[in-house]
């Protein structure tokens, strides 16, 4: 295989070269051998693109910083094959992209499907934690944990040589690819743009998921105008490696049936042996919930200084710090979140691990140690490892004095152990 250029992605084809294009997209962590068991079928009436993300299946490490650039890859990846028009399937990031794809690029997709997916995967803080421990420990605490997020116990225990196939996945994913996902997927949030996905969705999950469960399904389905919910019982975040034949049938079904303008140039496969009935879901459908909206006469500024304000500080902390303001101090939150945030953590001039290790050092000079644990937390997230925050607190020693940089350790050492500690 020849090296894949930084703009695009590693890729294969499987089915017959004249017929209509069926991209499939993996999951965090995985290769597209995920898909392998779907292959014999999907491939007799597509031509199926699959792609690995970045760092994965022995692709060139080459992070991306957003879901939007995977996707612009993949599209140049099928730019430079002539690929105009095809269908998409994807499962967690990969349906990620798939949606990003619909709304950015509705004349090239024709149709969908998304399995695994929501439109908000959990929550910012808990992506960017998982970078930090990646970061500090590397893959493995990740790698002996992923069966269990991806995979309902009984499957687990009467498949251990998927289980290690997959354990081996994660290990060998390159870590710095791994903790870029992360903070994509912290970033993504596509909630108040779900009615805008004008193309037939088929909305895919396992009835066990516990990372984007029914509940996440049933948002993206109240959303998009043209979806529908299919819910694969026996199967956790995994579905198409745990329950390959069910996900097989939902996939050529949809496909068919929903690709209407390109039907005719393309053979129909034969319906599947046991009828597919979309599953309603048992209890009333939720209107999908939108971010709040900005409060009047915010300029900008502000949007961007809380935007940073965010990432840098985490989302548990800034809606702490906006729940407990009042009319006494909502102008002094706003004055920080613009000029602090907005105006001098946004400048170009030094990147953020450098402002962290500014940061620390003020803050540790100045005494405030009462603010130095958000900013021990702060800097982790800006990509400094628990030895840089080290040497960082060893040089306020030596210029702030000892008994500040004592209290500074004790401080961080906290901090650093409940952030990098691996989940158990």
């Amino acid at each position: 295989m020849s090296e894949t250029p930084p703009n695009t992605l590693q890729h294969r084809f499987d089915g017959p070269d004249d017929a209509p294009v069926l991209v499939i997209g993996p999951s965090l962590g995985t290769t597209w051998h995920m898909w392998d068991r779907q292959m014999p079928e999907l491939s007799k009436h597509w031509r199926v693109f699959r792609y690995d993300l970045p760092g994965h299946g022995g692709a060139p490490a080459h992070p991306a910083a957003s879901v939007t650039d995977l996707a612009d890859r993949l599209l140049a990846t099928l730019d430079s094959l002539g690929v105009q028009r095809f269908g998409y399937a994807g499962c967690s990031i990969g349906a990620a992209v798939g949606a990003d794809l619909a709304l950015r690029h509705p004349h090239r997709v024709a149709c969908l499907a998304l399995v695994a997916s929501s439109p908000r995967f959990g929550t910012a803080d808990e992506f960017r934690q998982r970078g930090v421990v990646v970061r500090t420990n590397g893959l493995e605490p990740i790698a002996r944990t992923s069966p269990e997020r991806w995979f309902t116990p009984g499957f687990a225990a009467a498949q251990p040589a998927i289980v290690e196939w997959a354990v081996q996945m994660v290990r060998t994913t390159d870590p710095g690819c791994y903790i870029s996902f992360c903070e994509a997927l912290a970033a993504f949030d596509i909630r108040a743009q779900l009615p805008r996905i004008g193309v037939p969705t088929l909305v895919l999950v396992g009835a066990e998921d516990k990372v984007t469960g029914p509940a996440e399904a049933r948002t993206l389905v109240a959303g998009i105008p043209d979806a529908r919910l299919a819910l694969v019982p026996g199967a956790s975040h995994l579905a198409p490696v745990e329950q390959p034949g069910a996900v097989t049938d939902l996939l050529l079904m949809h496909f068919s049936s929903s690709w209407q303008d390109t039907l005719a140039s393309f053979p129909v496969p034969p319906a599947p042996t046991a009828p597919f009935t979309p599953v309603t879901p048992v209890a009333e459908i939720a209107p999908a919930a939108l971010p709040d909206s900005v409060p009047a006469g915010r300029n900008e500024r502000y949007d961007l200084g809380m935007k940073v304000r965010r990432e840098v500080l985490g989302d548990a902390h800034v809606d702490a710090a906006t729940a407990a303001s009042d009319d006494f101090t909502d102008d002094f939150q706003d004055l920080v979140t613009r000029y602090a945030w907005g105006e001098i953590w946004s400048r170009e001039g030094l990147d953020r691990r450098s402002r962290s290790c500014v940061a620390l050092t003020a803050v540790v000079c100045s005494g405030h140690l009462e603010s130095l644990g958000r900013h021990v937390r702060a800097a982790l997230r800006n990509g400094l490892t628990p030895a840089e925050i080290k040497e960082v607190l060893l040089q306020t020693a030596v210029y702030c004095g000892v008994p500040a940089a004592d209290s500074a350790f004790a401080v961080a050492q906290s901090v650093i152990r409940e952030e990098t500690t691996p989940p158990a």
